[in-house]
């Protein structure tokens, strides 16, 4: 069953947005919408700043603790480098997932540096991958 407030969208509500960003799965008429997040221009910072923002919001009310900068600094930083480490590190393995979650190849997460790179590598291919000529007699 179609849900009529979905049907004929080509861009989520922040309803629909903020658990698209975790994980939920959003209708096929999103599709086009959904390849452009994942692979599109930004992909991977919009990726990092969404996962970054439960972390943010957890550790937040650390800094309404009354104490020093430092001491804020040494509470919140020890916990927010290795989160957005790990955010960066797994960024195209989510973005693989998710691709695959709604019905696309996962191998699209490379699909604009494999285009940066098409240029390059026919260059290459063209000077050390040509057969050489064989001479006759030789």
């Amino acid at each position: 069953m179609t849900n009529p407030i979905t049907a004929g969208r080509a861009k989520p509500t922040l309803l629909q947005s903020v658990p698209y960003w975790y994980g939920k799965r959003l209708p096929n008429s999103m599709r086009a919408w959904v390849r452009r997040d994942l692979t599109g221009p930004g992909a991977a910072w919009r990726m990092i700043v969404r996962w970054s923002i439960p972390c943010i919001l957890l550790l937040a009310p650390m800094w309404l603790l009354p104490t020093t900068l430092y001491v804020h600094t040494k509470m919140t930083v020890p916990i927010l480098i290795p989160f957005v480490y790990f955010s960066i590190a797994l960024n195209k393995v989510w973005r693989r997932h998710q691709l695959a979650l709604h019905g696309f190849d996962p191998n699209l997460v490379d699909e604009r540096n494999h285009a940066r790179q098409a240029d390059e590598r026919r260059a290459y291919e063209q000077r050390y991958r040509a057969v050489p000529a064989t001479t006759n007699g030789e």
